[in-house]
């Protein structure tokens, strides 16, 4: 625990009991000593019988070091369960013996007549006393009816809308807007007030003149610009698309990918890396790590969270971080920027996530620019699920950069797949692993969050404006 600066240590007034729910301090930093204190009596001499003797006491201190971290209990410690039974004359009863196996045990020991004992699934997520505060009603004035329910009056799940002024646009959405919101545009006027912000500006329109959409990770791997900053410039010089074959994708203000057949590169391909036995290879022998495992995952009650560092005020107006020392700082030309791999897709490189959003055109593979090219000039429709390419491109894609990661998993660790053999002409039965049209038991190994230096997932993105 103490090597863990997130958690809180534990105590458990009945070790053996696994129903007993432990008690929980928190950590705090200190600055006391440790001493080490002797006590030390010697008796006096005895002149007179009826006289007391008093001993004469000495204390000897010694200072042993200096206490930097201390854990304090401030929690309640009346979170107990036991297992125990009412009779009739209320008389408790332990069924600890009944309900524990130790030992293997027989079929008898399961088929006993045992009084009905269910254990709270959960217990309380605080060990502190809160006050809730609640409101008293509102007295309104005469004649008042309160107003017709709606959706816009209901309190929702999701968090409160942030002041980004984002434009979003849906795949069926008739129109596209020409110019950013008025909100938007004040925004950014107010934060860009030095000539990095100005000039960062100017490159992402740069960006958008050459190549009208983008990914938001894709802008962030060429230009450096503080992400709080990013989120006020991306809406002031695009819209972002919510669905269809450029979803999560921000497109330049007057352009719609819809109308031009040549906006097909700039698709996006949702890519997962497939893992599992019927693969060849477990999710432990990927070489490409996680954002998240559930063996990592603790009680709330014994995880302390740290706090998100904070930006300072300074740090916006000089378009600068605050992470790193002034020796080891990088130039502002590159403080922020992503590398390559966090959106082009190159033969022969793992990706740096198992899941990734890539546009079409950022796959620098020529097999795959073959399997996207296959009908140019004869592009007749753009729909929803597959944009101006042809049907199953998508699966086409991800079959062959699956086959491809495979044998960078395969020229690396060898042994994973000295018993796996494969069909005829070299083609691995692959399923498609989207988590949309199949069950899959790495389905939960699948769902990432973002890890620091990513943000692929789309949905993470849009709770950034939403």
């Amino acid at each position: 625990i103490y090597a863990d600066p997130a958690k809180r240590l534990e105590l458990y007034f009945r070790p053996k009991d696994p129903y007993c729910h432990p008690v929980c301090a928190n950590r705090f930093p200190t600055s006391t000593m440790l001493l080490r204190v002797r006590r030390r009596s010697k008796k006096k001499q005895q002149l007179d019988t009826e006289e007391q003797i008093q001993p004469e006491v000495q204390f000897e201190m010694e200072i042993l070091g200096i206490v930097t971290t201390v854990y304090k209990f401030q929690g309640m410690s009346d979170f107990q369960y036991l297992a125990m039974h009412s009779g009739p004359d209320d008389k408790q009863t332990s069924m600890y013996d009944k309900v524990l196996m130790v030992k293997p045990e027989k079929e008898e020991f399961f088929n006993k007549d045992l009084p009905l004992y269910i254990p709270p699934p959960i217990f309380s997520r605080l060990d502190t006393p809160i006050d809730y505060f609640y409101r008293p009603d509102v007295q309104h004035r005469e004649g008042y009816n309160n107003p017709q329910v709606s959706g816009e009056n209901l309190i929702g799940l999701s968090r409160a809308r942030r002041p980004h002024n984002a434009i979003f646009v849906n795949f069926d959405d008739e129109e596209i807007p020409t110019k950013p919101l008025d909100a938007a545009v004040q925004n950014w006027k107010k934060v860009c007030t030095n000539p990095v912000d100005k000039k960062v500006e100017e490159e992402l329109r740069k960006l958008f003149e050459v190549r009208p959409v983008w990914s938001r990770n894709a802008v962030k791997a060429n230009i450096s610009i503080h992400p709080d900053k990013l989120k006020l410039l991306l809406p002031y010089l695009a819209y972002y698309m919510l669905t269809g074959p450029w979803r999560s994708l921000w497109v330049r203000f007057g352009y719609d990918p819809r109308k031009h057949p040549e906006a097909k590169i700039y698709q996006v391909l949702d890519f997962r890396i497939r893992c599992g036995m019927k693969y060849g290879y477990a999710a432990t022998d990927m070489p490409v790590k996680a954002k998240r495992s559930t063996y990592n995952y603790s009680l709330p009650i014994t995880v302390k969270k740290q706090g998100s560092h904070t930006v300072s005020v300074h740090d916006l107006k000089q378009g600068l971080g605050t992470a790193g020392t002034s020796g080891a700082r990088k130039s502002p030309s590159s403080r922020y920027k992503l590398k390559e791999s966090v959106y082009i897709f190159r033969e022969g490189a793992l990706p740096p996530y198992r899941q990734m959003f890539y546009q079409l055109c950022d796959l620098n593979v020529e097999s795959l620019q073959k399997i996207i090219h296959r009908n140019d000039g004869t592009e007749s429709e753009c729909t929803e699920r597959d944009g101006w390419c042809l049907a199953k491109t998508s699966d086409d894609l991800r079959d062959s950069m699956s086959l491809m990661i495979k044998q960078i998993i395969r020229s690396t660790r060898p042994a994973l797949f000295s018993n796996t053999t494969s069909t005829e002409d070299g083609k691995e039965q692959m399923a498609y692993e989207s988590g949309e049209d199949e069950d899959d038991e790495e389905e939960e190994e699948e769902d990432f969050k973002p890890s620091d230096g990513s943000e692929n997932e789309m949905e993470t993105e849009i709770l950034d404006y939403v």
